[in-house]
């Protein structure tokens, strides 16, 4: 039996940093959302006890540094499954992007691994050892549009945001998350993005006010450093998105569109400065 899952990429709409805590982590407050760029994996048993990973992408490691493939250890080691399982990872969400793609990777692995060993497991019961993988892995595997506390892990499921195009574009750039978050001074930020806003916009329905309440305080690092992080956002700006982001710790910008017409120019206007541009909707 083969089982396929997909693992879209997610976009902040909004990310605030209210501490570092004395374990190391950052407590967040977040508001997550989905949207229809998306990694697939299938995966079938092996007669074998062993976890075989294969891409076409040759950029991502295909061992134990794999997200998807620690998914697959860390439900062997916790279960006591002996079976082995090949997985295929066709990969679509460009990595170290501030897209979540190795997180949703890893909440795929999980969801379908539990449904190919018949293992029983709960959403909940997957969240938790979702979040021994990464900070982001909990929401992925839950997916939808939710609150996020803690360091990532705590999550409020809440109203989809009102639907809209969403055009992605990523730099020739990596950027390390560690890295970003290791050079913020969360005690010296001089201004915060309003979580009741933003969550007030939502239920409402509002797409101008989500779009006026978009925030990340992240980008007061990866902007400073990565000044084509900024040219981007500019250059969106001034294509006519109608609300421009960082997503996560960058280097992808997102451009939120009410109206198809702009898609385009948006598209084609991005293609000038980057290779990797995506124009999707959110999944709602």
């Amino acid at each position: 039996m083969k089982i396929y899952e997909k693992a879209p990429a997610k976009i902040n709409l909004l990310l605030d940093v209210i501490r570092k805590r004395e374990d190391g982590y950052h407590e967040v407050e977040m508001i997550m959302t989905m949207v229809d760029l998306a990694d697939r994996l299938e995966m079938y048993e092996l007669p074998r006890d062993q976890i075989v990973l294969s891409s076409h992408a040759g950029y991502i490691p295909l061992d134990e540094k794999n997200l998807a493939f620690q998914a697959a250890r860390l439900l062997k080691e916790r279960c006591g499954v002996s079976r082995g399982v090949y997985i295929h990872l066709d990969k679509h969400i460009p990595v170290a992007a501030g897209l979540a793609g190795g997180s949703s990777d890893a909440a795929a692995a999980l969801r379908g691994l539990n449904r190919l060993w018949n293992l029983g497991l709960s959403v909940r019961e997957l969240e938790e050892l979702g979040a021994e993988l990464g900070s982001d892995v909990p929401f992925c595997i839950r997916g939808g549009t939710a609150l996020a506390t803690g360091r990532g892990e705590k999550l409020e499921t809440i109203s989809s945001p009102p639907q809209c195009w969403v055009v992605l574009a990523k730099p020739p750039i990596n950027v390390s998350t560690a890295d970003v978050y290791g050079k913020l001074r969360a005690n010296e930020l001089k201004e915060h993005p309003s979580v009741p806003a933003m969550l007030d916009a939502i239920e409402r329905q509002s797409f101008a006010d989500v779009c006026a309440n978009l925030g990340n305080v992240l980008e007061s690092v990866t902007l400073g450093r990565y000044p084509e992080v900024r040219q981007i956002k500019d250059v969106m700006t001034k294509l006519g998105a109608d609300g421009v982001l960082m997503s996560g710790s960058g280097p992808t910008v997102f451009g939120l569109v009410s109206k198809e017409s702009k898609v385009a120019r948006l598209y084609n206007g991005l293609r000038g400065f980057c290779k990797e541009v995506y124009a999707v909707r959110l999944l709602t």
